[in-house]
C-alpha cells in the first residue's frame, strides 16, 4: 500500500513489527521488530504448570524477558 501511494520505508515512514518471526526478513525492506522470546515464554510457562503439579508454590511476582529491538531497514 505504501508503493501505491508513492511512499517508501524508511524514506517516507518508519514501519516496526511486534514478535521477529521468519517472515521480518523476507519483506522488502526487511522490517524492524521487537522480538518477542517465544522459546523462554514456553519454557517459563512449562515450569509454572509443572511447579503447580508437583504441588508447589509458583515464585510471586511476575517473569520479565529481555526484548530487544532489531533493527533492520524498515526504520
Amino acid at each position: 500500500m505504501l508503493r501505491e501511494a508513492g511512499r517508501s520505508a524508511p524514506a517516507d515512514i518508519g514501519v516496526v513489527g511486534f514478535d521477529d518471526s521468519s517472515w521480518a526478513l523476507r519483506t522488502q525492506p526487511p522490517l524492524s521488530t521487537v522480538h518477542q522470546p517465544a522459546r523462554e515464554i514456553g519454557r517459563n510457562a512449562a515450569d509454572l504448570v509443572l511447579r503447580q503439579l508437583r504441588g508447589e508454590e509458583p515464585a510471586p511476582g511476575n517473569v520479565l524477558l529481555p526484548t530487544p529491538i532489531v533493527w533492520r531497514d524498515s526504520a
